[in-house]
């Protein structure tokens, strides 16, 4: 295959962080899950005696923090969450004329990012949502943002599980580079709470929601004095069944429960971290090589988010004993995994202090495997 390069002058130009105002933390998740564990074991005590059940484990605030790095998340709504007798958030459904609640995020978000880079509604062309899940299949949430904004162009969804966010980027900053769009804004609208089986000790306490946003542009028409050059973007799937969720239309036409056991997120956690790290530390490493630096001279590393023991030893591979917080930042204790928007949140957040000339890179890997990498670096204007 021969080898591509990204012309220059591409530039993401601001980026935007909406977070919700409601937060629960490990003690809180916990509380309502043990209180659940309990009064199922009590319920099912006869089946339990005999075989045919497994008992409910008890979790702890230590064991998720030991396990993921994970203190607290915010979600959309916490209303049902930490009911025992509910343990799912209680999202009322919208009329068809009303922006759905993915939308509205992503509007928030859209926003906080437009203002950044000093751009309107009027100088965007093109508008990509990315996320772990949509609301709906169609039209797209992209489509729906577009309209709740007034921007005349043209958009789409895409969903790469927790790539996403840097799927999105990558074609946003193609469609730039070819002079499809004069400007692009990536938004990634993250509401995986619906989602989350928090009856399910070992994954109920992974998730939060979010939404960010960025604005892509070419560096002549960026109207802020700082601003990040893409000098390369890289992407790489590879199958695996290690992460996944069945949640689909066709659970109507088998005459299964669409939310019964198995349709929602699921993971071997041992397998993804032996399979994943090694491969993200690969790929971001020949990614850093093709644009001409060292991985030790990165400035910084804007991770996925997902387990900051997986960041850690991928940061460790990348930088040697050279590894730090400041060096590969951490949000994923505040905001816990939140699918592809993780490595933006961490980009927005820590960013501004690097110097012109410095270079980081965004990346993110989840299911699929899919992994995907941005190389960046910081221009004065």
């Amino acid at each position: 295959m021969s080898e591509y390069k990204l012309p220059r002058g591409i530039v993401i130009s601001g980026t935007g962080l909406w977070t919700p105002p409601d937060a629960i933390s490990n003690e809180e998740l916990v509380a309502a899950f043990n209180a659940y564990a309990e009064q199922y074991n009590r319920e099912h005590a006869a089946e339990i005696e005999a075989g045919n059940l497994t008992a409910k484990p008890y979790s702890s605030a230590e064991f998720i923090e030991k396990a993921s790095g994970i203190k607290n998340r915010y979600v959309v709504s916490r209303d049902g969450i930490l009911d025992p007798q509910r343990m799912r958030p209680y999202l009322p459904e919208r009329p068809d004329d009303e922006l759905c609640l993915q939308a509205e995020i992503g509007v928030k978000a859209a926003k906080l990012a437009l203002e950044k880079a000093n751009k309107k509604p009027e100088d965007i062309d093109l508008v990509i949502v990315g996320a772990s899940y949509m609301q709906r299949a169609y039209p797209a949430i992209a489509i729906e943002i577009q309209g709740a904004l007034g921007i005349d162009g043209f958009a789409f969804d895409m969903e790469v599980a927790c790539s996403s966010a840097t799927f999105s980027l990558q074609r946003a900053v193609d469609a730039v580079a070819s002079g499809a769009a004069r400007a692009a804004l990536v938004i990634n609208p993250e509401m995986p709470s619906p989602q989350i089986d928090f009856t399910d000790r070992d994954s109920h306490f992974i998730f939060g929601d979010v939404a960010v946003a960025s604005v892509v542009e070419r560096r002549d028409t960026c109207a802020v004095d700082n601003a990040w050059e893409v000098l390369g973007t890289k992407a790489k799937t590879v199958y695996s069944n290690n992460i996944r969720s069945n949640f689909g239309f066709t659970a109507r036409a088998a005459d299964v429960d669409p939310f019964g056991p198995g349709k929602t997120f699921r993971q071997n956690g041992r397998k993804v971290f032996k399979e994943v790290c090694p491969m993200a530390a690969a790929h971001i490493e020949e990614h850093v090589r093709e644009t001409g630096s060292e991985p030790a001279a990165v400035r910084r590393y804007w991770l996925h988010q997902a387990n900051i023991n997986m960041n850690n030893l991928i940061a460790k591979k990348l930088l040697g004993d050279d590894t730090s917080e400041e060096r590969a930042p951490i949000v994923l204790d505040r905001y816990a995994n939140t699918g592809c928007a993780g490595s933006v949140i961490a980009f927005n957040l820590y960013s501004d202090d690097l110097q012109p000339g410095e270079r980081g890179v965004i990346c993110s890997f989840g299911a699929g495997y899919s992994i995907g990498s941005l190389v960046v670096e910081k221009i004065a204007l």
